[in-house]
């Protein structure tokens, strides 16, 4: 039990590392991942990172070990996605053009069906593995679940505050 515990501390520590690290890197308001923002190499490192901390923390034993790489396969492929999907947006943002907005629902429509698609491929490779996990090991995967969510949340609160403050900023330099 207490290697449990000491196995899933380890783990929110882990994935807790790399949300403070992007909420530090995306700091700037036009940072795309080339920029001050995350490289590949370094997004990559943080997939690694949290793959290695879920595994860490469901202690799979050897049998549940042949289900893991669809598992890691479908992670890493939604990390990629994201990853190129915010590095479009960001060579998006630097482009200055008129806006269209029913090109620009077509596109966030695309973007949605492209989520979707891949968050059900995840959905599909975690089913076998965690229909095998034990009810322990299902614990500890909601927690560090919800550990990552609550981090998440919270970098997603610190990035629109850091926003309304560069707009207040923004705003009281004008001349009227």
């Amino acid at each position: 039990m207490r290697k449990g515990i000491i196995g899933v501390a380890a783990a929110l520590f882990i994935i807790g590392a790399p949300v403070a690290h992007a909420q530090q890197a995306t700091s700037g308001s036009d940072a795309s991942p080339d920029d001050e923002g995350l490289s590949q190499a370094d997004f990559k490192m943080l997939t690694d990172i949290r793959v290695g901390a879920i595994k860490a923390a469901l202690q799979l034993t050897p049998e549940q070990e042949k289900l893991w790489p669809a598992v890691e396969d479908a992670i890493r492929a939604r990390a990629e996605t994201r990853y190129r999907r915010l590095a479009a947006l960001g060579e998006h943002m630097d482009q200055e053009q008129d806006v269209d907005p029913v090109q620009l629902y077509r596109q966030r429509a695309d973007v949605l069906t492209e989520r979707a698609a891949g968050l059900k491929k995840l959905a599909d490779a975690w089913q076998p593995l965690y229909q095998s996990l034990t009810p322990a090991q299902k614990t500890r995967l909601r927690v560090v679940t919800a550990y990552a969510i609550e981090g998440l949340r919270h970098a997603m609160e610190n990035r629109r505050t850091e926003m309304e403050d560069e707009d207040d900023a923004d705003s009281s330099e004008l001349p009227y």
